[in-house]
């Protein structure tokens, strides 16, 4: 029996908020785009970095797909909505793609 080929899409992005004086205001800053994107492109989200800074967030995005350039443009079309919809500063963006 052929098992099927699944690919896993994961993009490690950091972003810069300077607007943000303490923890809750950059969760406060965060949460909408964080929700927008997990809503809209039906991928998994969450803070995996920097939890502790005031000022910086390090997010991990995954997408799963049978096909590798489906969750590559899924994780691009994430990427433009960060860049759209966030109005500090990208300071990273990294993808891998696994193979499973």
């Amino acid at each position: 029996m052929n098992e099927p080929t699944i690919y896993i899409g994961v993009a490690l992005f950091e972003l810069f908020v300077p607007d943000a004086h303490s923890l809750k205001e950059k969760r406060s800053h965060t949460r909408s785009l964080v929700e927008h994107i997990r809503h809209r492109h039906q991928v998994q989200i969450l803070e995996v970095s920097h939890q502790d800074l005031h000022q910086r967030a390090g997010f991990a995005v995954s997408a799963l797909s049978t096909s590798p350039s489906d969750a590559e443009q899924r994780l691009e079309r994430v990427r433009q909505t960060v860049d759209e919809r966030w109005s500090g500063h990208v300071l990273a963006w990294d993808v891998e793609l696994i193979r499973v």
